[in-house]
């Protein structure tokens, strides 16, 4: 049976790699891309909202419209591109509400929606780089949480108890198996059926050992 997927990024970034020659890429095209990954299962993308301001919105409103989108979604795919943060507040951003209420657990008339599983998937930038957040290295790869969201930083390696080992090569610490709730992949690894799948699953079991993580929820 095919999973609820929502889908949370940047509309209007293009400070992405273009996908053809002619007009102006922006992130929203990714998403067209990746809708052919999902057509199999029950999508749930409502981005549309990104250019919805939300200053003047009280929490309970914000808390209706994105608790009606992401409320039947098991999976949460949030886009990482270079220009997904605008130079305003975060809690005046969708992107950190709707991360929030995609781990937050929440009870309906109609059911209980719990924590979704997240994945991180990253965008190439302008000249199809991934080093503005993952610098790879001989013995391993740094990511470069400090551009993102409070919220999206905190939820990566913040596992209770580590797994880590001092590196023979680098002499520093790294970390063994799943040391982030949200797991991160680089769009051109994701972008196959067999890629998608299999990193849509490793986002599910991840979530089935949430316990073993300190997820923050909240903004």
């Amino acid at each position: 049976m095919g999973r609820k997927i929502f889908v949370s990024y940047k509309y209007a970034d293009d400070k992405v790699q273009p996908l053809s020659l002619y007009g102006k890429t922006t992130v929203r095209d990714y998403v067209d891309k990746l809708q052919d990954l999902i057509d199999a299962t029950d999508n749930i993308n409502k981005g549309e909202d990104d250019g919805e301001d939300m200053s003047s919105l009280a929490d309970t409103t914000i808390a209706s419209k994105l608790g009606d989108k992401i409320f039947d979604s098991s999976v949460t795919i949030v886009l990482i591109s270079k220009g997904m943060k605008e130079n305003i507040p975060e809690k005046d951003q969708w992107i950190p509400w709707e991360i929030s209420y995609s781990l937050r657990e929440q009870s309906r008339d109609s059911g209980r929606s719990k924590t979704n599983a997240v994945l991180a998937v990253v965008l190439p930038d302008e000249n199809g780089s991934y080093e503005y957040f993952i610098t790879n290295h001989t013995c391993c790869r740094t990511l470069h949480t400090d551009i993102l969201f409070d919220i999206l930083r905190k939820n990566m390696f913040n596992k209770k108890e580590p797994d880590t080992y001092n590196c023979s090569i680098c002499g520093g610490v790294h970390y063994r198996g799943e040391s982030s709730y949200i797991k991160s992949v680089k769009w051109c690894d994701f972008y196959s059926k067999d890629a998608f799948n299999r990193y849509i699953n490793e986002a599910i079991e991840i979530n089935k050992n949430m316990n073993d993580y300190k997820i923050t929820k909240n903004l």
